[in-house]
């Protein structure tokens, strides 16, 4: 029996049996209901409602504070003596590595081809609200967290939930916050095997192939994929290292990928430099004006959400896990930090990848706004190709080094949750980290479908318990956000403080 075959019935097997399961979770989570003659995915406006409300919660902290974040993520307000393993650039490096994927080069694609270009403005505008809301998540992830005698930190959902309601509400916080937190860490884990892990490397295997002669190229074949499949686990030395290792590799490598893909996305812009005027006041008025848009205004405001929404991750848990690593004693600092993450993600890298594709306007973009089967990366590819004939190679380089990230990063969320559930010792990790590496291996052998859609049904339910914590533990942020402000009215009011601010600028 040849390995095609093999591959084939395991997915028939796995897919007829969870299909329905999967079926049946994403129908509850994804429910959506009719407005405007469009659909609107509840989850969507759970984590759509969590960022407004913390966003006047918190009195625009993203737009008041942000000045501040960079300048944390500076080195400014580094506590080097403080536990931790990274340093704040090494945490966001590590947490975006998580977020920024192949959402934003195809799904940004599909939601300009469904919501039109008016979508942009929404998922701008959703980023915005998103960088509330994991601030939010990120301050708890790092109070709550769990320094190891090794010096290893553990954090995330399945800490603060239980730590932070047992601390506000006594007994009956803390058994609501362990039942919370251990079905967060199995949501957590699964995720990570099969959405953060085995999808990443299916897709970036799949990209490879189109640009190496397709099913009958050089990596077309079950050998071709199964070497893939091995490099792909190769990534599992760098899990052995743990979140110093991880972040080591995602400080150069978030940078870099990110770099490469804005400079294409610059290339294109500046060769139509005359087309952007017009774009953005297509963008604008897409966002406004009903007309050839799917379900209208309303259309465009859910898509855009829904695509920043899966994108940034905001409100899900996933972030504070890596966040929580960070070397600091206060909280709010890296809760700062973070607020970045989704304006790199979607305000960002979402908005470059839009105003490429409508100032390229290729055809396939038209085609795909009549039929929604039409999508995806190839709308994006084609767009670069406009001015770039070359760059599918480079965007196959690009898909690859965000998958490297994501798989990384998801490697290591997943890893906590799994000692969370089966313990710290030596034997329980490395049993995860041989599972998690066989995974990557049959990501490029197979589809799994099923198990994909059931991962990301999973995780989107993560959002309905995370954010019911982040409600009842927001006071808490907002005292840990105005200690962190009064340490940094402190230290610029000292003389020593004032001229490590000058050779900060300075560089000397």
């Amino acid at each position: 029996m040849s390995l095609e075959s093999i591959t084939e019935n395991v997915d028939d097997a796995v897919s007829g049996f969870f299909e329905p399961i999967a079926k049946w979770l994403g129908e509850i989570v994804f429910y959506a209901v009719p407005v405007g003659g469009t659909d609107l995915p509840l989850i969507v406006a759970w984590l759509v409602v969590a960022g407004l409300v913390f966003t006047g919660w918190f009195g625009f902290v993203q737009l008041r504070k942000f000045r501040l974040a960079v300048d944390v993520v500076r080195g400014k307000y580094d506590d080097t003596d403080s536990a931790g393993e990274v340093n704040h650039f090494q945490a966001l490096t590590a947490a975006v590595s998580g977020t920024v994927g192949l959402g934003n080069i195809a799904g940004v694609a599909v939601a300009v081809s469904i919501g039109g270009a008016g979508a942009t403005f929404w998922m701008i505008l959703c980023g915005l609200l998103g960088m509330a809301t994991k601030f939010v998540e990120v301050t708890l992830g790092v109070k709550y967290r769990e320094v190891h005698s090794d010096g290893t930190v553990s954090g995330g959902p399945m800490h603060y939930l239980p730590k932070g309601l047992a601390e506000r509400f006594g007994k009956n916080g803390k058994a609501f916050g362990k039942v919370l937190a251990v079905l967060a860490s199995i949501m957590i884990l699964f995720f990570g095997l099969f959405g953060g892990n085995l999808f990443q490397v299916n897709q970036s295997y799949a990209q490879l192939v189109s640009v190496t002669g397709g099913e009958d190229g050089a990596m077309g074949s079950s050998a071709g994929a199964l070497l893939f499949g091995i490099l792909a686990a190769l990534v599992g030395i760098v899990l052995l290292g743990g979140i110093r290792s991880i972040a080591s590799v995602t400080s150069r490598l978030i940078p870099a990928m990110a770099g490469i893909y804005i400079v294409a996305c610059l290339v294109v812009i500046l060769v139509n430099v005359t087309a952007v005027p017009a774009a953005i006041g297509t963008i604008i008025e897409g966002a406004f004006n009903p007309e050839g848009v799917a379900g209208g205004v309303l259309g465009a405001l859910i898509i855009g959400f829904k695509r920043a929404a899966f994108s940034n991750e905001a409100g899900l848990g996933s972030a504070p896990i890596a966040h929580s690593a960070v070397k600091t004693k206060h909280p709010a600092s890296e809760g700062l930090v973070a607020l970045l993450e989704p304006f790199i993600d979607t305000v960002v890298i979402c908005t470059m990848t839009a105003l490429t594709i409508v100032i390229a306007n290729p055809a396939s973009w038209g085609e795909a706004r009549t039929d929604e089967s039409i999508g995806g990366v190839t709308i994006t590819s084609d767009a670069f190709e406009t001015v770039l004939p070359w760059f599918p190679y480079v965007l196959t380089v690009a898909v690859l080094l965000f998958a490297i990230s994501t798989v990384l990063t998801w490697g290591y969320y997943g890893l906590k949750a799994w000692t969370y559930l089966f313990g710290r010792s030596t034997v329980s990790e490395t049993v995860y980290k041989s599972l998690y590496t066989l995974f990557a291996v049959a990501g490029s052998l197979l589809t799994l479908q099923t198990l994909i859609d059931l991962a990301d049904a999973v995780l989107f339910s993560l959002a309905v318990i995370n954010i019911i914590g982040l409600y009842l533990l927001a006071p808490v942020v907002k005292r840990e956000l105005n200690t962190f402000l009064a340490y940094v009215r402190e230290r610029e009011s000292t003389p020593a403080a004032r001229d490590e601010d000058e050779r900060l600028k300075t560089g000397h």
